[in-house]
């Protein structure tokens, strides 16, 4: 199982940018998919979840300004990034709990190789 994340980039203060992770490989199903980021010199932090059902949460940060969705027949998580923000500037990373078909109840967490998105003022 791989996720493979893209969309990050350099965007100025009050810009937008949409980040998209796809899961691909032994998949038999997917919980919770997600996005988290560790800024510069910080340790890695929650930005938005959301559930197979479809139930979001999101970093007190971010609320109203990030939205998260997800595609469970294409098996991919976006986050749509408004009003962007310098302090949002970080490496963002995928995340999913995913089941194979060998095991099918047993969800293990896979991590995208993470996408830098810089915010400049």
């Amino acid at each position: 199982v791989q996720l493979q994340a893209s969309g990050g980039g350099l965007v100025q203060a009050g810009g937008s940018l949409r980040l998209s992770c796809a899961a691909s490989g032994s998949i038999f199903s997917i919980n919770d998919m997600g996005w988290y980021r560790q800024p510069p010199g910080k340790q890695r932090e929650l930005v938005a979840r959301v559930t197979g059902g479809g139930n979001t949460n999101y970093a007190d940060s971010v609320k109203d300004r990030f939205t998260i969705s997800r595609d469970n027949a294409k098996n991919t998580v976006s986050l749509q990034m408004n009003s962007l923000k310098p302090e949002d500037t970080a490496v963002y990373y995928c995340n999913a709990l995913i089941a194979s078909p060998r095991s099918p109840y047993n969800h293990r967490s896979y991590w995208g190789q993470g996408t830098q998105v810089t915010v400049s003022s």
